[in-house]
């Protein structure tokens, strides 16, 4: 079934990050979107945004860390398990994607590349929690994607930035699997 998730990431190589129900609405029409990063909602509405999502035949991935009501604990994976029909969870908190991947769940690690100690602890995080995919931000530093692509095989996703059919491109050549972004532009190249 993986396999299946990332051979749909390599095909449809824009994943669509939405923010707001505006976002939601026109990826649901967008025929070349396939998987979709959920970046808004609280407890209360995660479920209708995951199932609208879903309704329109489309992978849903629940960003943990900008769901209003969650917290930074592991029973917060069991809530999106348990009361929602998420495919799975991308998160910058290493406990709750290890949990996600435990549960069944597609679990993304999302890090912020800020400086030289970020680079140097993606082996150990890594190593901890061993996600399905790894998403870098900014996606603008092919360079840094290179070398983590040459790291590890956990398939990356360039996130954050991603404007122009030019970062796409760089991204994906530097070994990148796939890029997200809440850039609609993007969505439909």
């Amino acid at each position: 079934m993986k396999e299946n998730f990332f051979k749909l990431m390599e095909a449809n190589p824009v994943i669509a990050a939405i923010k707001n129900p505006e976002g939601l609405e026109t990826c649901r029409t967008c025929k070349e979107i396939k998987v979709v990063f959920i970046l808004y909602g609280d407890i209360c509405s995660i479920n209708q945004i995951v199932e609208k999502v879903k309704e329109a035949g489309k992978i849903a991935i629940v960003h943990m860390d900008l769901i209003e009501g969650l917290s930074g604990k592991e029973t917060t994976v069991d809530f999106i398990k348990e009361r929602t029909a998420a495919d799975g969870i991308i998160s910058t908190r290493p406990a709750l994607v290890k949990h996600g991947k435990e549960l069944g769940l597609y679990a993304i690690l999302r890090i912020f590349m800020l400086d030289s100690m970020s680079f140097e602890n993606i082996p150990k995080q890594l190593n901890y929690v061993k996600p399905d995919a790894l998403e870098i931000l900014p996606g603008l530093i092919p360079k840094i994607i290179r070398c983590v692509s040459k790291m590890t095989k956990v398939p990356i996703i360039a996130g954050g930035l991603i404007s122009e059919k030019e970062d796409v491109v760089a991204a994906l050549s530097a070994g990148a699997i796939s890029v997200s972004t809440t850039n609609v532009n993007v969505w439909k190249m």
